[in-house]
């Protein structure tokens, strides 16, 4: 499946060429529910794999974290049953992402690819437990990584979750795939003069509240010059093309530099 780092992809007149050679790709439960965002949409789970397949193909190594919010979000199961301790929850939303996690390894080896799903909560059963080391060999042998489980402990998101693994990982860059193709001035569904951002700082990301990503993952991120990338996946090849080089082209750039 995967090329070496050094070919390239001819797709009709243009060579495809990848700036990245390792990726750590956010995505969230809520993108495999569909429109709904509930449940499994096997239409989307097929189109996503499809993405990272030919992201693959070029010879890119990737890592991904998956959230559970299409099963459950532990936060807000907490606050709307007012019955569930918010540790309790979040154990539960961490046990949503290795259903996600085991959905997509099955989808992606149908296809051909190559995987291993990891997760910081052990269920040997069904996946590894998450080591380091091991997780680093598995991507040079050229695996798709999928990490479950979030962090392992309550009251940190997946996104801190995609942070932290794309450190430990030497990820070169945090790709948060969504529903809207980057970081609006304001929510575009409300506000028609909304305008995109195409290129960010952390600190203006936190000091407008921009909402890209929880606090505790920018400041991850921010401490470690890790770059983040917000787009689309609604738009098919948005991934390839942000590997490629057309980041700010389809969605928002956060560094260091800024605008």
């Amino acid at each position: 499946m995967a090329k070496s780092e050094t070919e390239a992809e001819e797709v009709g007149t243009r060579t495809l060429r990848p700036v990245y050679t390792r990726i750590m790709l956010k995505l969230s439960g809520e993108m495999l529910g569909g429109s709904s965002g509930q449940g499994l949409d096997t239409s989307r789970l097929q189109g996503f794999c499809e993405q990272v397949l030919d992201v693959c193909a070029l010879g890119v190594q990737v890592a991904m974290v998956i959230g559970g919010g299409n099963v459950i979000r532990g936060q807000q199961a907490s606050q709307d049953s007012g019955l569930l301790h918010r540790a309790t929850a979040d154990y539960m939303g961490m046990l949503a992402t290795m259903i996600n996690a085991l959905a997509l390894q099955d989808a992606l080896e149908s296809k051909g690819g190559k995987t291993r799903v990891m997760s910081a909560i052990e269920a040997r059963a069904v996946c590894e437990p998450y080591i380091r080391r091991r997780a680093l060999r598995h991507l040079e042998k050229g695996r798709i990584v999928i990490l479950a489980g979030g962090t392992g402990h309550p009251y940190f998101s997946t996104d801190t979750t995609a942070a932290l693994r794309a450190m430990e990982l030497n990820s070169e860059v945090l790709m948060k795939a969504t529903k809207v193709d980057g970081v609006y001035s304001a929510d575009p569904k409300k506000d028609p003069t909304a305008v995109r951002h195409k290129h960010l700082s952390y600190m203006q990301v936190i000091e407008r509240r921009l909402g890209v990503m929880d606090t505790t993952a920018i400041s991850l991120c921010m401490d470690n010059k890790l770059p983040i990338l917000v787009f689309s996946l609604e738009t098919t090849g948005n991934i390839l093309r942000a590997v490629t080089g057309e980041a700010e082209a389809i969605g928002t750039l956060v560094d260091e530099k800024g605008a």
